[in-house]
């Protein structure tokens, strides 16, 4: 009988396995808002991290998190480092790209609770009186990230908190123009 039951096991495991392992390897997550702001108002927001608490969906989690600002105030090669609780981590990212009013390009580096890299656009495009913001991530999943992806949605679960920050990033930008204030 245990003989039985180990076997079953057994198989359950590698069947667990193998549909882990076909997983798709990649992951991609897109989200896209208007604001009524010009590009290098919304841009000057994103560039620099100093700017990320009044907007960032994950600057709440964690009010208590240890945050940390590396190398020039914005721009290429500026770094935001953090340590926090269980729903923010540990990790940093770093600015690898900006081009101003264009693209900013971020390498994500996560420490935990899993270690992954990732990389993350911002796109702005100017149409009209506004402005198109695309905020995307994309990388790879290893073994374990595949296994969670099959019982979490990570295009949901990251994609929300994209549209929570878009339309954070929205008020912010909206506000600072309607109030005539210059922007950072």
């Amino acid at each position: 009988m245990f003989k039985k039951i180990l076997v079953v096991l057994l198989i359950a495991v590698a069947v667990f396995a193998g549909v882990v392992a076909l997983q798709p390897a990649n992951f991609r997550i897109e989200r896209s808002a208007t604001m009524a702001a010009p590009a290098p108002d919304v841009f000057a927001q994103v560039n620099d991290f100093h700017n990320w608490e009044a907007w960032s969906p994950w600057a709440k989690l964690d009010p208590n998190a240890k945050n940390s600002f590396d190398g020039p105030a914005a721009g290429k090669d500026a770094k935001f480092s953090w340590a926090g609780n269980s729903e923010v981590g540990v990790g940093s990212m770093t600015i690898v790209e900006s081009r101003p009013s264009d693209l900013i390009r971020l390498k994500i580096d996560f420490e935990k609770p899993h270690q992954n890299t990732s990389m993350t656009d911002f796109t702005f495009k100017p149409n009209e009186n506004q402005t198109v913001v695309t905020w995307s991530m994309s990388g790879e999943k290893d073994f374990v990230s595949k296994a969670i992806c099959l019982f979490m949605n990570m295009d949901k679960m990251v994609g929300d908190k994209f549209e929570e920050g878009l339309a954070n990033l929205k008020k912010v930008v909206e506000t600072k123009k309607d109030a005539g204030s210059p922007s950072k």
